[in-house]
C-alpha cells in the first residue's frame, strides 16, 4: 500500500477564509427532534480501531437546510413510519423536484465519499466539456492506484468525451475521472479540475465537502456529508446529459487500432437500474476508509426521490439495496413530509444576514419549539443565518467507532493510508 506524507498545501488551503454565508432553516412541518436525538435504526456492523476524537463541530454548517438537520441521530416527520434499519452510518432521503428533505440519519456528519465523489466531478465538468470532442488519453490519466476501478481506456487512445463519461458513470473508471478533471481543469490540468470541483461544491451549498482527488480515491482532508451529496445529486439530475448517462445500462468502448486495443462492452455497476422500478440511476463507491457509499434516485407517480448514504457495510444488504429500502420508505411518506430542505445553488452566497445580527437557523422555526409550523418557502427564501468558514470545521460526535475513525483520518493532515478502490459487484 502507498502512504501519503504530510499534506501541508491542503492544510493551508483549508485554513483560507470563506465568506460568511447564510443557512436556510425553513421546514414544512414540526419534526421529531428531541434534546437527545433518537438513534438511527442500524444493523450491527464491524467497528474499527478507536481513533483520536474528531474536530469540533461548526453549528452553522450543520444547520444548512434547517436546524432540525443538526443531529447525529435520526430526524423524521412526527407522523412518519419508522425507516428501515441499514448499516450506513449516515443517510438522507430528499425530493429532487421540491428540494424537501424527507428524513435522515446524521445528515451533516462528516464522511468519506469514495466514488460517489464522481458525481461532483460530473456536476462540475458536464457544462464545461463538449461531449462530441475527441481527445487523447494520456499516461497521467492512467496513473491510478493499482487494483482500483478502471474502465479499460488505453494510453494514446482517442475517445469522444461522451465515451469517457460513460466509462466514468457506468464502470467507475478512475482513469476516466483523471482525464475529465484534466480536460476541464484549464492550464492547471488535474489540479485545476479538483479546484473547480471545490468551487462548484461551494456554489451548490455543499459546505462540508472537500475534494482532493477527482475520482474519490482516498486522500487526506477529503470529506463530504449525506446532505451535501443530496445537493450534488440534485444538480446532476437536473442535467439531461447526466440523466441519460446514469440510466444507460451498457455501452461500447471503441477499438483503438493504433494501440492494438479491441472494442469491448461495459455495463452499469448500479444494480438499482435492473431491480428497482422507476430507477433513474446514481453511483456506488467503496474504499477501505470510506467503506460502501451510495447515491441513487427513482421516480414514482411523478415524484422523484434521491437517497444518499455513507459508511455502509454489506453484511446483510448491498449498498444499492439499502438505498432501495430507504427509497421505499421515502415514497411511503406524504408528499408534503419534510424535516428540512436542499438549499438552491448560489443561495448561501446571495443571501445576507438580517440587519440586527445573526439569528435564525440554529434556533429553527417555531414548529421545532412547539409553536406553529413554518411553511417551506419558495427556493431562495427562508430564515437565514451567517455561515462561517465551513471548510475548516470537522464533524460532530459520530454514530459508530468506524465512522469516527473515517472522519478523524480524513480531516488529518498527517500520514494517511490511501487504499485502492474496489467497485461493489452484484
Amino acid at each position: 500500500m502507498r502512504t501519503w506524507g504530510p499534506f501541508a498545501a491542503l492544510a493551508a488551503a483549508l485554513l483560507l477564509p470563506v465568506p460568511a454565508t447564510p443557512a436556510a432553516a425553513a421546514v414544512r412541518a414540526p419534526v421529531r427532534r428531541l434534546p437527545a436525538a433518537p438513534p438511527c435504526p442500524n444493523v450491527p456492523a464491524p467497528s474499527t480501531v478507536s481513533p483520536q476524537p474528531p474536530p469540533a463541530p461548526d453549528p452553522a454548517a450543520r444547520a444548512v437546510g434547517g436546524a432540525a438537520l443538526d443531529t447525529a441521530g435520526l430526524v423524521v416527520p412526527p407522523a412518519s413510519t419508522a425507516p428501515p434499519a441499514v448499516t450506513a452510518t449516515s443517510w438522507v432521503v430528499a425530493d429532487l423536484n421540491s428540494g424537501a428533505v424527507l428524513g435522515g440519519c446524521g445528515p451533516h456528519e462528516y464522511g468519506v465519499p469514495a466514488s460517489v465523489q464522481k458525481l461532483l466531478l460530473a456536476a462540475t465538468m458536464l457544462p464545461r466539456l463538449d461531449p462530441d470532442r475527441e481527445v487523447t488519453v494520456t499516461a497521467g490519466d492512467l496513473a491510478v492506484e493499482p487494483g482500483s476501478s478502471a474502465a479499460g481506456l488505453v494510453e494514446g487512445g482517442r475517445y469522444r468525451i461522451e465515451t469517457i463519461w460513460l466509462a466514468l458513470l457506468l464502470r467507475s473508471g478512475n482513469e476516466a475521472a483523471n482525464a475529465l478533471a484534466r480536460l476541464g481543469g484549464g492550464p492547471d490540468g488535474p489540479a485545476g479540475g479538483v479546484r473547480a470541483m471545490n468551487e462548484e461544491a461551494h456554489r451548490l451549498g455543499a459546505r462540508q465537502t472537500r475534494a482532493v482527488t477527482p475520482s474519490g480515491l482516498d486522500g487526506p482532508g477529503q470529506f463530504t456529508s449525506a446532505y451535501d451529496l443530496a445537493l450534488i445529486a440534485r444538480a446532476c439530475f437536473a442535467d439531461p446529459a447526466f440523466r441519460r448517462y446514469a440510466a444507460t445500462r451498457s455501452a461500447r468502448i471503441p477499438a483503438q487500432p493504433a494501440r492494438r486495443a479491441k472494442a469491448f462492452a461495459i455495463s452499469n455497476d448500479n444494480m438499482l437500474l435492473d431491480h428497482y422500478p422507476g430507477a433513474l440511476g446514481g453511483k456506488i463507491g467503496f474504499t477501505d476508509l470510506a467503506r460502501h457509499t451510495y447515491v441513487g434516485a427513482a421516480e414514482r407517480g411523478g415524484r422523484r426521490l434521491v437517497v444518499t448514504l455513507l459508511g455502509a457495510e454489506v453484511t446483510t444488504q448491498r449498498s444499492w439495496q439499502q438505498g432501495a429500502a430507504l427509497l421505499d420508505w421515502g415514497f411511503a411518506q406524504p408528499r408534503d413530509a419534510a424535516v428540512g430542505r436542499l438549499v438552491e445553488p448560489g443561495e448561501l452566497d446571495r443571501s445576507a444576514p438580517p440587519a440586527g445580527g445573526a439569528a435564525s437557523a440554529l434556533a429553527g422555526p417555531a414548529g421545532l419549539a412547539g409553536g406553529a409550523a413554518a411553511p417551506v418557502p419558495p427556493p431562495g427564501t427562508g430564515v437565514t443565518v451567517a455561515v462561517g468558514a465551513v471548510l475548516t470545521a470537522g464533524g460532530a460526535l459520530l454514530l459508530a467507532r468506524r465512522r469516527r475513525h473515517a472522519a478523524a483520518v480524513a480531516m488529518s493532515t498527517g500520514p494517511v493510508l490511501r487504499e485502492p478502490e474496489v467497485p461493489e459487484q452484484d
